[in-house]
């Protein structure tokens, strides 16, 4: 039997891999430096768990494949490189999973990974068994990877590192396009020029689909129309969807009781193009409308039965850390969000302010590395109007090593009436304890471990 090891097993996508080849019959290892809950889920599941990072973890191991946080001068990344052991990083390793399955990547600065499970989520209520790989947990499934005997395979393309350069996608999916990871794209048309290259991965009869109320994922639709293979815009209202070849557009949305929108959408593909789609979704804000015009784009694509489609991801009830309710006590709402950009946590306070009206929000952001912090540093002070309350943590530094910028300096920067630098999280969370009254709503906004806010606030509430 052949043994994979994973060198941060406890990442999301490095995760979602081990998991996807233990349902294959790999044997599976993996090590990291702490237990994140993605690891204790396959470590429940079989797959052998080292803590800490150390030569002999490699030993016997057939491949390696390292996480792209992990460093060259890694032990288990020199004694594997010394044993001849091969060392791939995920990038170099996913496109042979893809082989001989109908790959349908998702990408985007914004919604990729709810695009990406709502895709997996609809499919497998349609009794179509894809494959999958997340980057965050499938709430209906309580899994982020799968390795299905159907012959889709849906994975979340990420942009950092330029993984999704990798992907051997049939389908793609563009949610939108804005500038992120500076450590990694210094600007954005470093960034744009990836996802160029990543339209250039579709074969002649591959077909991309993109959103045309985002003027960056316009001009992709433009550059895969130039390059021959078959375009399918979605959207709102935009005019550049209609007089795209194929186009799906939503109308008529209006809040539902379940906490989402429901909506109209109409199209001019397949079985759809004689009547009107009618969807319901469980999942808040606007945004998600159009995560589900993507997921219902791709249907349209496959020649499934759209109002079934519709039906399924009315079911969907989202991921782990996505707009998250982890609990409520004494009359407080807590719920977790790995928003990270500042259109992110606009789109998430929105969709807050739609579900919860005439309740008091309260918005803890946890910048998350100080390059993102810095570039984006006006764009994040103004992303917090639809919240009653913020806080801000210091600096989440990740990848990065630690730098004289504190978040503090956006804070000064803020216009918001009621937004102050709360520092560490335990200094965050006692200042909650003081203030959180019965009928408030609690976001904690992180990409790091804010998460653990969440988690003590409800404990000790």
């Amino acid at each position: 039997m052949t043994r994979v090891h994973f060198i941060g097993i406890g990442g999301s996508g490095l995760s979602a891999i081990a998991r996807l080849l233990k349902e294959s019959g790999y044997e599976v290892t993996g090590s990291d430096r702490s237990l994140s809950q993605f690891a204790v889920d396959l470590e429940a599941d079989g797959v052998g768990i080292y803590i800490g990072h150390h030569p002999r973890n490699v030993t016997g191991a057939d491949m390696v494949i390292r996480s792209s946080a992990i460093a060259d001068d890694n032990p288990e990344v020199d004694a594997a490189i010394h044993a001849n052991i091969p060392v791939y990083k995920r990038a170099d390793f996913l496109g042979r999973l893809m082989v001989d399955k109908r790959g349908i990547a998702v990408a985007g600065t914004h919604g990729k990974t709810t695009t990406t499970a709502m895709i997996a989520w609809m499919l497998v209520a349609m009794h179509r068994d894809p494959s999958f790989i997340v980057g965050g947990t499938l709430n209906n499934l309580k899994v982020n990877a799968h390795a299905g005997k159907g012959d889709a395979f849906v994975i979340e393309a990420d942009e950092y590192d330029r993984m999704f350069l990798g992907l051997r996608p049939r389908i793609e999916v563009v949610t939108n396009l804005e500038h992120d990871h500076p450590d990694c794209y210094p600007t954005f048309e470093n960034m744009y020029s990836a996802f160029k290259s990543f339209v250039e991965l579709l074969p002649n009869d591959g077909t991309f689909i993109a959103c045309a109320d985002d003027e960056h994922a316009v001009t992709l639709l433009s550059h895969a129309r130039r390059r021959g293979v078959n375009v399918v815009s979605y959207s709102l209202q935009s005019e550049m969807t209609i007089n795209s070849p194929h186009w799906m557009q939503a109308r008529t949305l209006k809040p539902n009781s379940r906490g989402g929108f429901d909506f109209s959408a109409m199209t001019n593909m397949g079985e759809g193009a004689a009547s009107i789609l009618k969807a319901s979704l469980q999942v808040p804000g606007e945004h998600n409308v159009r995560n589900a015009l993507a997921a219902l784009s791709v249907a349209a694509t496959m020649g499934l039965p759209l109002q079934k489609a519709a039906d399924a991801l009315g079911e969907f009830t989202g991921t782990g850390r996505r707009f998250e309710i982890r609990g409520e006590r004494k009359g407080v709402t807590v719920i977790d969000d790995y928003a990270h950009h500042p259109t992110e946590i606009r789109a998430t306070l929105a969709g807050a302010k739609a579900r919860y009206p005439g309740r008091r929000i309260w918005a803890v952001w946890q910048p998350h590395t100080y390059s993102r912090t810095q570039i984006l540093f006006f764009e994040f002070s103004r992303a917090f109007s639809d919240a009653d309350e913020v806080l801000v943590t210091e600096i989440y530094a990740s990848r990065e090593a630690k730098q004289d910028f504190s978040s503090a300096e956006v804070v000064s920067a803020m216009p918001h009436s009621s937004a102050r630098y709360s520092g560490s999280i335990e200094d965050t969370t006692k200042y909650l304890l003081k203030n959180l009254r019965s009928g408030d709503v609690l976001l904690v906004l992180s990409a790091g471990d804010a998460n653990q806010i969440s988690t003590d606030v409800l404990e000790r509430l």
